[in-house]
């Protein structure tokens, strides 16, 4: 049975760090070769825009640009519905390959045979 992380990010760069592990653990997760889903909500929301993922810097981190680029090359990433709608952020805003999706998407994922959700 393929395993699949389902990882969501709740924080941006008011809790640097939190934000900087989901981000981690998902590159870290494409690598190995699981199927990773990394959901944008709340303030890392605005990782969806371009240019916004070079703004982010915490020390001794990965960059959060090379972290997003291999995710989106190997993975899926979502931007929550409702939290791009409070951001008027809409579908030609995204970067390429982000999809806007809802809690039924998220909760369907998260409980599939072989998921394993986390929340950051």
């Amino acid at each position: 049975m393929p395993k699949k992380l389902v990882i969501k990010v709740t924080a941006g760069p008011e809790a640097a760090e939190r934000c900087s592990q989901a981000f981690t653990v998902a590159a870290v997760g494409v690598a190995s070769g699981v199927e990773v889903s990394l959901w944008l909500t709340g303030e890392s929301s605005w990782f969806a825009l371009p240019g916004r993922a070079a703004e982010f810097e915490l020390p001794h981190a990965a960059p959060l640009p090379d972290l997003l680029d291999s995710i989106l090359a190997g993975g899926r990433i979502t931007l929550c519905t409702q939290c791009a709608a409070r951001r008027d952020i809409g579908e030609k805003d995204v970067l390429e390959g982000v999809r806007i999706a809802g809690a039924q998407v998220f909760v369907q994922e998260a409980m599939a045979d072989g998921a394993q959700a986390l929340v950051y």
